[in-house]
């Protein structure tokens, strides 16, 4: 009797999650190449192929183009401080966190227009971040500036973290306003690719718009980090008899 597709696809994620779950194949080890796995298993390429999606969206395992599949290692956990912070600062300088950093000069078009409140084609300036911890990609972030509030000396590899890019010392008008909007989505085609995630795999998505107090939006970001390693924390100041207190 031959065992249905789906049997065969379940059989192998079950033996290939129980080789990693126990250690057989650590972390960071590159598995045996898709055509040498799937005469292993006696099956085909693309049963093959639906066993290792499985456990991809399970974040077992990473697909590295052109390198092959490789055992995920696990994440350092980040936690996003909200209000235009940096995400959690208590990690060691050693353990930080390597962004590599892409600026580009762009124009502003449709959704980006109306969150920046600027008219179709205003110049703005793009700052694509990139984290990593070791080899392994951990975060993205794209941040949008007017051109003029753009700062002049970020590097293209840093320890930064996503914290606001603008300087608030810059700021004709202090800054009166961040608001940030978090959603837990599916990722698209391109942050699953960046971030080597399969593509049921969620992911904690943060939209930040910083306005200053004379109503111009002076930063517009759009963050995103595997939701298997992230946490968002948000504060609220209350003013009680003259005390404040934290929530």
């Amino acid at each position: 009797m031959i065992r249905p597709v789906s049997s065969r696809r379940d059989a192998i994620a079950g033996d290939l999650r129980s080789q990693i779950t126990t250690g057989r194949l650590k972390a960071g080890e590159r598995l045996p190449s898709e055509p040498d796995l799937a005469a292993r298993y006696a099956v085909s390429l693309p049963t093959l192929r639906s066993a290792l999606a499985v456990l991809q969206g399970e974040g077992l395992i990473e697909k590295v183009h052109g390198r092959g599949n490789f055992v995920r290692r696990p994440l350092r956990r980040i936690t996003y401080v909200g209000g235009a912070r940096c995400p959690d600062a208590d990690t060691p300088a050693d353990g930080a966190l390597r962004v590599s950093i892409r600026t580009a000069k762009i124009r502003a078009r449709g959704q980006l227009a109306v969150l920046m409140n600027v008219p179709v084609r205003k110049p703005l300036t793009e700052f694509i971040c990139l984290a990593h911890e070791g080899k392994a990609p951990h975060s993205l972030a794209r941040i949008y500036v007017p051109r003029d509030l753009a700062p002049a000396d970020v590097p293209e590899e840093s320890t930064l973290r996503f914290g606001a890019l603008v300087s608030v010392g810059d700021l004709r008008s202090p800054l009166a306003e961040v608001q940030e909007r978090v959603r837990v989505r599916l990722p698209t085609q391109e942050e699953a690719s960046i971030l080597r995630l399969g593509s049921a795999w969620a992911v904690l998505a943060i939209t930040r718009v910083m306005t200053d107090a004379a109503g111009r939006v002076v930063e517009v970001a759009f963050l995103v980090f595997p939701g298997d390693h992230a946490d968002a924390v948000f504060t609220t100041h209350h003013q009680i008899d003259g005390r404040r207190t934290e929530e």
